[in-house]
């Protein structure tokens, strides 16, 4: 019984362990539609393994088909990817979707991260605004 929870693995980790670690789906103040707005709401990725992982080609989804494919990126051990919404320049840490309005919608969503071969490698759901975040 014991070495059954030993063996036992979360899903996202056992198929290589980039998950969404938090959804920042409502940018603080009042939805303006401006750049600085739109960079507040973002989802970040986290590598949970001891490796490097290339994610180029993987796919970022919401619940109404918007979706957001990774150009060349890699996330070292242990590091967090941010991908904002809006407009910016990528580097290390974040990637920018280049979005002239919202994705993630503050009453409830789900963000679906798809491998390149469009299996799931994580999902994150919420139902409402409340902190306008969710570790997932």
């Amino acid at each position: 019984m014991a070495l059954a929870g030993v063996l036992a693995t979360p899903t996202a980790q056992a198929a290589g362990g980039i998950v969404i670690y938090k959804a920042n789906y409502d940018s603080p103040g009042s939805d303006d539609g401006s750049n600085a707005s739109l960079n507040a709401e973002y989802i970040v990725l986290k590598n949970n393994t001891n490796k490097t992982r290339t994610i180029t080609g993987w796919k970022l989804r919401d619940a109404q088909g918007h979706v957001y494919k990774f150009p060349r990126t890699k996330i070292k051990p242990g590091k967090r990817m941010r991908v904002h919404t809006g407009k910016g320049t990528n580097d290390r840490n974040d990637r920018y979707w280049r979005r002239e309005w919202y994705v993630w919608n503050n009453d409830g969503d789900t963000a679906k991260l798809r491998r390149k071969n469009g299996t799931l490698a994580d999902k994150c759901a919420w139902s409402s605004s409340g902190d306008g975040y969710k570790y997932c």
